[in-house]
């Protein structure tokens, strides 16, 4: 009798649903399933599958033509045809890389990956470029920041937190994630403090670009999937990172004085400039060579590992005056938008346009510049707007004088 009212009682183990309620109930050796949760594990299986066959569809790769790459980063970016030109390449290059066939034996010719350093002054576009080539790429891509890295042991991240951030954007999946591409922002950061290494203990500087070393090589990393120090107990993966192309940007603040003194040295005697025409005293990092950089502080080990130097122009108020209005993501636009939610017209007039990029200009923050005047110059706008009836609101020159006039933007001397 106990027998059969347990019998009466069987229960499906994942919905807990009695088996008079279910049309199937299938017993394991330890349990039972009804039909329900058989069609939903079914449907989750399928879709699992379906996902991975998307993401290795959209991970195909879909190999642009460096012209095109550039034509794309041209929506976004304003001006920095030459780092435009060299990222192209050596994107283009990349995905070619990966498609190559293993080929026979005795004729193996094996294309190094170039990887690439950004060097330009604040504002104009490095970490722009970075995010912009992320948006079209079938590829992971992560932007890391040198600045929280130290040395193994020490508070800050290791090295290998760089390729965690990579293979969280590839969702994990290994193999696309050796497939990747890092951008590790404000490499410039991490230069040596002084010629004499033993002189202070540089838990931020060389020794992270030592770490970094064998990441920008290519070998085998273990990487704790989760992120450093938090899991300790997790499983690290190992990474080769033979094929991960590596984009460092920097600001390198102070790098025209090194380039400067070296340019002054060489038009003495014979080997001058006359060829090349005058040097260009407002842009002198187009003349910049890896004996810079490592006169900056870079180990010549690192700079080695870097063969692609390219560098991004200063921003002129021609170039600002586009970056307010040209790109897919202007400012102007974004600012539309915001007041365009709130049903208001925004009408920034011409000559607001040509007071903002003086001011830029005479900050000297670049791009950043202008969002910051912009915010000075709209926030009372953007505060008051939104509750009352007003449909529209037009910003004059007047206007714009006045509110930054009020802002403690008003302080700043040019830079």
């Amino acid at each position: 009798m106990k027998g059969h009212h347990e019998k009466d009682h069987i229960k499906c183990s994942f919905c807990g649903r009695d088996k008079q309620d279910t049309a199937v109930l299938i017993a394991g050796i330890n349990g039972h399933i009804c039909d329900r949760c058989i069609a939903q594990a079914y449907q989750i299986v399928n879709e699992e599958f379906a996902n991975k066959s998307d993401r290795n569809v959209s991970r195909s790769l879909n190999l642009l033509k460096p012209i095109e790459i550039k034509a794309f980063l041209d929506e976004f970016v304003i001006g920095q045809d030459q780092a435009k030109k060299v990222l192209s390449v050596a994107v283009y290059n990349h995905f070619k890389r990966l498609m190559q066939k293993p080929e026979r034996e005795g004729e193996a010719i094996e294309v190094e990956k170039s990887n690439i350093i950004l060097v330009g002054r604040t504002g104009t576009g490095k970490t722009l470029l970075a995010r912009t080539i992320a948006k079209m790429l079938n590829v992971p891509f992560c932007i890391a920041d040198a600045t929280v890295l130290t040395e193994s042991g020490y508070v800050g991240e290791d090295v290998e937190s760089v390729l965690s951030r990579l293979l969280q954007a590839a969702d994990y999946d290994q193999e696309a994630a050796e497939k990747g591409i890092v951008f590790i922002d404000e490499i410039d950061k991490i230069a040596r403090k002084g010629d004499n290494a033993s002189i202070t203990r540089d838990v931020s500087g060389e020794g992270v670009q030592q770490g970094l070393l064998k990441l920008l090589e290519g070998a085998v990393v273990n990487v704790p999937p989760q992120g450093g120090r938090k899991h300790p107990e997790q499983k690290l993966v190992g990474i080769d990172t033979k094929n991960i192309l590596f984009i460092c940007g920097g600001a390198f603040d102070g790098i025209e004085k090194i380039i400067a003194k070296r340019l002054k040295r060489q038009t003495i005697g014979y080997s001058s400039h006359k060829d090349r025409g005058e040097i260009d005293e407002e842009n002198l990092l187009q003349y910049i060579t890896p004996q810079d950089i490592k006169a900056f502080g870079i180990i010549p080990e690192l700079i080695g590992r870097l063969p692609v130097t390219t560098h991004l122009d200063p921003l002129d108020a021609k170039a600002l005056k586009r970056i307010l209005t040209e790109p897919k993501n202007a400012l102007v636009k974004q600012y539309q938008k915001l007041f365009r939610m709130d049903r208001i017209d925004l009408t920034i007039e011409a000559d607001v346009l040509e007071y903002v990029v003086d001011k830029a200009m005479e900050f000297g923050l670049g791009a950043r510049g202008l969002r910051s005047i912009c915010e000075a110059i709209l926030i009372d706008a953007m505060f008051e707007l939104p509750s009352t009836d007003q449909k529209s609101i037009v910003i004059t020159r007047d206007y714009a004088i006045e509110k930054l006039s009020h802002s403690t933007l008003s302080t700043l001397k040019a830079a």
